[in-house]
């Protein structure tokens, strides 16, 4: 229907870039029948993201390039830490511990927020 649709209508029109826009899509649009683990919308991802967009403004009073990039790095990781059912403050609280202790830098990848299996 869109292919031939498309065909009708003048490609400048906005229903014409709408069709241009969604054939190539087209698949990914569609998928969530074929696929019942996938949402029809990003209500979720929304929602998730939603905190970090509202304090996003934080990051303008950083008060410097590397500044913005420290509070971009903690962000991420407190919501890595939200995702993964980790309480923030004492997934931060041992992770400083662990780094004051003497955890060697070569393994800091083992101190990431991740959900405990097991």
């Amino acid at each position: 229907f869109l292919e031939a649709r498309g065909r009708q209508v003048s490609a400048k029109s906005r229903l014409g870039e709408a069709i241009r826009y969604t054939l190539p899509r087209w698949d990914g649009l569609i998928r969530f029948l074929d696929d019942g683990r996938i949402d029809l919308d990003n209500n979720a991802v929304e929602r998730a993201i939603r905190p970090l967009a509202l304090n996003r403004k934080n990051a303008l009073f950083a008060g410097s390039d590397e500044g913005g990039d420290n509070w971009a790095v903690i962000a991420t990781l407190i919501e890595n830490c939200k995702l993964n059912d980790i309480n923030p403050h004492t997934w931060l609280t041992a992770t400083l511990t662990s780094l004051a202790d003497g955890h060697p830098a070569s393994r800091i990848d083992e101190l990431l927020p991740r959900p405990h299996v097991g």
